[in-house]
């Protein structure tokens, strides 16, 4: 679409837009006409952007937030339950595994979330690997969530979990974690229990060591370790090792607080937190959108009124200049015919 703006020399007829023309005997307004009208054209180049920007936003939905009930990590022969959170308007929610798709599902409305709830009823290494969803919100697509690495455990024997120096150690300190497994194997992982905690790992053949350090009250907490031959069957879990870091104050040693480990209702509180931000940054976005194309739209409905104003006024101008002229002609008319009566 080519809009060409008009220029001061350009004829007012030429440069008016279509319906709308100067009064006949208004051409002295040319100049000031043109510029208006430029001014116009401007401003409707300018709506035709910012609609078209606007347009191309909408073709692009948020991510959805994936996740698994209870854990990422399933003993085998467990119910476990994929949940995918897109934004409130979703109709339609595809589940994909290893790159294909696996399962479809309409949401649930729970209040502003729209959620689809996909179960497997008994967790296998068949079952374990990783997972993605999207929804649809009309007739568009969504963008992939990120990966879920669904894990199956209890598939090999216990392994053993040891830390050195010991379980208590001061603040500033190293500590190694052991992990052995008296059947051979070829990945050990170290896992902290609590939320968004994510699995260190370790290649070896029946024992590995996780050094950490020098360590911190973060450190605090329950650790287990597994083994496994691939990322997603891995074995029984050891024994939990709690690792207590203890802090000086004073030449005085006090006990640590315990790790508190939060449920799984506040993990899905937080992943619909994020999920609700997402969604009221884009509802933001949206609104601001809107109130720029009403703005521009205000802005050029000021421009035609004021258009029409002075056309109107030009006409008036001249319709009054028109009659004071014709009446100086007849009184001209009729001061002649009187002396030429005489």
């Amino acid at each position: 679409m080519a809009l060409v703006l008009a220029s001061p020399t350009t004829s007012c007829a030429s440069s008016w837009p279509p319906g709308l023309r100067l009064h006949p005997a208004a051409p002295h307004s040319c100049g000031s006409i043109s510029a208006m009208t430029s001014t116009l054209t401007a401003l409707l180049y300018l709506g035709l952007l910012l609609s078209q920007t606007v347009s191309a936003q909408e073709e692009i939905l948020s991510k959805p937030i994936i996740w698994a009930k209870p854990d990422f990590m399933i003993p085998k022969g467990t119910r476990v339950s994929i949940l995918c959170q897109g934004t409130p308007e979703a109709i339609e929610y595809q589940l994909y595994f290893e790159g294909h798709l696996s399962a479809q599902r309409s949401p649930k409305r729970l209040g502003r979330r729209s959620i689809a709830v996909f179960h497997i009823p008994a967790m296998t290494p068949h079952t374990a690997g990783q997972y993605k969803c999207v929804y649809r919100r009309k007739k568009l697509w969504s963008e992939p969530s990120g990966p879920l690495d669904l894990v199956v455990t209890e598939m090999y024997d216990t392994p053993t979990l040891s830390i050195h120096p010991g379980p208590e150690v001061p603040s500033g300190k190293n500590v190694t974690f052991y992990c052995r497994l008296g059947t051979a194997t070829s990945t050990f992982f170290l896992l902290k229990e609590g939320r968004s905690s994510r699995p260190q790992h370790r290649y070896g053949n029946t024992q590995v060591e996780f050094s950490m350090g020098p360590v911190t009250t973060a450190h605090r907490g329950t650790y287990r370790c597994f083994g496994s031959y691939n990322n997603y069957a891995w074995s029984f879990p050891s024994e939990p090792v709690k690792l207590l870091v203890t802090e000086d104050v004073g030449g005085t040693s006090l006990a640590p607080t315990e790790h508190t480990s939060f449920s799984d209702l506040w993990d899905l509180d937080l992943l619909t937190t994020e999920a609700e931000f997402q969604q009221d940054l884009a509802v933001w976005d949206h609104t601001a959108q809107n109130l720029l194309q009403m703005g521009l739209a205000f802005l050029v409905l000021v421009a035609l009124m004021c258009l029409l104003a002075e056309d109107c006024l030009w006409g008036k101008r001249t319709q009054e200049k028109a009659n004071g002229a014709s009446s100086r002609q007849r009184r001209g008319r009729f001061r002649t015919q009187r002396r030429l009566d005489k």
